[in-house]
């Protein structure tokens, strides 16, 4: 069994409780529906988010998930001017035995635009 690291990003409306724990929750949820990944798979999850979001911790939705005994933090996006607003950004460290190719990293709502490169 390997490790791989999967990324994600979702933007959200506003800096709100509910927008950032339910736009985290969308992309945990997301990001583990296309890789076929379960709580045991994961090793990790890192969240950022921009400078802009500040109304909760997206590392809590995921404990609101169930993911209890999995490793979280939660970090801020360095300020680029310019940059898209209000993005939470996750990087899943997992136990996975597929090839790196076949890892789906997830862009949803406006952060598809981060990655236009990427199937949606």
């Amino acid at each position: 069994m390997g490790v791989r690291a999967i990324r994600g990003a979702i933007q959200v409306a506003e800096n709100t409780k509910d927008e950032v724990l339910d736009g985290a929750s969308e992309l945990v949820t997301e990001v583990m529906r296309r890789n076929g990944v379960v709580a045991d798979d994961l090793i990790s999850i890192l969240f950022t988010a921009t400078p802009d979001l500040t109304a909760d911790f997206p590392a809590y939705a995921a404990r609101q998930l169930g993911l209890t005994d999995v490793p979280l933090m939660c970090a801020c996006e360095i300020a680029v001017p310019g940059a898209m607003p209000r993005i939470l950004r996750l990087l899943a460290h997992v136990e996975y035995d597929r090839p790196r190719s076949e890892i789906r990293h997830v862009y949803l709502r406006g952060a598809a635009a981060l990655r236009t490169d990427l199937p949606q």
